[in-house]
């Protein structure tokens, strides 16, 4: 299945990027890929962003930030207290569009969870996937809670007519305790939607070229389909 794909999180520091990232290479192997971070916040100008550490790890064939601000907040509250104009969602879908026309996939990098709001009149990320008819992958956490985000989380997506296409687990632990472990059957059961992966914790401290090739091994076959 070829087209736009959106990447959310259960909240931050989930590890949607290098989630993003895993993505973005084993989704290369069959075809082309492109990386859209609609919005980044904590970063200044000039600094590396999440959309760098994509094209560190993974090489996507296009990678675009359609707008930046230095505080690490929610991005419509970032632009206010930036004095910039906020990121419309028009803007978003017109980015994704052309990069669709190019690439055989385009990734989608959301801010936080899937209610966050990104601009102009509070759209978040269900609003680009209903614009774009596009499915959403959740990235979790691995231990204890993260049932109650992640069904959460689907359920929300699920409630906006939008469709999970699975989670990902964002930092699988070197030595996982007994609730990590038990989330790997129970994810599936409470969200509904299948585990696509689980991706090593410190997988963005390696190579490209070690990166990539865990990438095939991280994600199932089912993270190509969705």
């Amino acid at each position: 299945m070829s087209g736009p794909l959106i990447i959310t999180g259960t909240g931050t520091g989930v590890g949607k990027t290098i989630a993003t990232a895993a993505l973005a290479a084993r989704l290369g192997a069959p075809g082309t890929v492109a990386a859209v971070k609609p919005a980044q916040t904590g970063v200044g100008p000039g600094e590396p962003g999440d959309i760098d550490e994509i094209i560190r790890l993974a090489a996507p064939d296009a990678a675009v930030e359609l707008a930046r601000y230095p505080d690490p907040l929610a991005p419509d509250t970032a632009a206010r207290q930036a004095g910039a104009d906020p990121l419309t969602l028009g803007r978003v879908v017109e980015a994704v569009e052309a990069l669709a026309a190019a690439h055989d996939h385009v990734l989608i990098e959301g801010a936080g969870g899937v209610l966050v709001r990104l601009g102009a009149e509070g759209f978040t990320l269900l609003d680009v996937a209903a614009a774009l008819s596009a499915p959403l992958v959740v990235v979790a956490a691995a231990g204890l809670g993260t049932l109650n985000h992640t069904a959460l989380t689907c359920r929300a997506v699920e409630a906006a007519g939008a469709r999970c296409a699975g989670v990902v687990i964002g930092s699988w632990p070197e030595d996982p305790d007994l609730a990590a472990r038990c989330n790997l059957t129970d994810l599936p059961e409470v969200t509904g939607a299948a585990l696509l992966g689980r991706i090593p914790a410190g997988a963005g401290t390696l190579g490209r070229e070690e990166f990539t090739a865990g990438a095939r091994q991280w994600l199932s076959g089912e993270a190509a389909q969705r």
